[in-house]
């Protein structure tokens, strides 16, 4: 009988990460090599998806390879999946988790462009291509040999915000003078899109054998402005932000055999945000 640690193992496993030189990103390449499993870090980033994975390999038992990969273009994800077919074999699990999370850019009249009413088309249109094609393109390009082998495991990174409206008073300045700030519509829209998108999957693909499920993190400390730190602490139960590595525990569970009996759904990881 295996046990429930042994449930957590990803030893032979081939899992690909994308976004994955990113800050949260980075952590889930390290936490899978860790249990044991492959990691096809794939960021658009190649130089940095090869030093992400050369930096996972110091975290344990399994391995870790860098490659490039834009998730917005069907022709980039296809060799991607190609080149990692031909290599490993077998493709066992895939965490999507690129992502555009629009900053505050300024105009050069030094407003904010995130003010829903002055929200370009264009930046609405490059983050659909990115946080919600990108993930549609992966999932279609790796089921194939999911279902060729009977398994699979599929994460679709979601937000808070992909919950709740954003809390818009975070963003403000202590500065009155200051530029107002938003975060903008696309990050909440391509964020709830996420929840569906694994619902559909998991409906669709359960016969055979593939999991789907939701993994929804809270704000992330990455060295924010000690006035934002402040609001967002006092607006989360647990009253601070969450460090990098706290989800990878959650991802684990999600990848493995310890969530068999899972999909289609969200696992919140929060510090209770949206329990209020």
């Amino acid at each position: 009988m295996t046990g429930t640690m042994d449930r957590f193992d990803l030893t032979g496993r081939v899992i690909v990460v994308t976004g994955g030189a990113g800050l949260l990103g980075s952590e889930y390449a390290g936490a899978i090599v860790e249990a044991g499993g492959t990691v096809i870090v794939a960021d658009v980033n190649g130089e940095r998806a090869e030093q992400t994975a050369q930096q996972a390999l110091l975290q344990g038992k399994g391995k870790a390879l860098g490659m490039a990969l834009d998730v917005s273009s069907k022709a980039s994800v296809t060799a991607l999946v190609k080149d990692v077919l031909d290599r490993f074999g077998r493709i066992d699990g895939l965490v999507n988790n690129a992502a555009i999370d629009p900053k505050f850019e300024k105009t050069d009249e030094g407003k904010h462009l995130n003010a829903f009413e002055d929200y370009p088309v264009e930046l609405w249109t490059q983050s659909l291509s990115v946080n919600i094609t990108g993930m549609f393109l992966c999932a279609q390009a790796v089921i194939p040999s999911m279902v060729a082998q009977g398994r699979g495991a599929i994460v679709n990174i979601s937000s808070t915000y992909g919950l709740a409206g954003p809390d818009q008073r975070l963003y403000e300045k202590d500065d009155p003078n200051a530029p107002k700030s938003f975060k903008p519509v696309v990050y909440s829209v391509t964020k709830s899109a996420v929840l569906g998108l694994t619902k559909y999957l998991a409906a669709y693909y359960g016969e055979k054998g593939i999991r789907v499920n939701t993994l929804t993190p809270g704000g992330v400390f990455n060295n924010h402005a000690d006035e934002f730190v402040r609001r967002y602490s006092y607006r989360t139960p647990l009253g601070r932000m969450a460090q990098k590595h706290e989800y990878n525990g959650a991802l684990l569970f999600l990848l493995s055999e310890a969530s068999a009996y899972m999909t289609g759904a969200n696992l919140v990881v929060d510090g209770g945000w949206t329990a209020w």
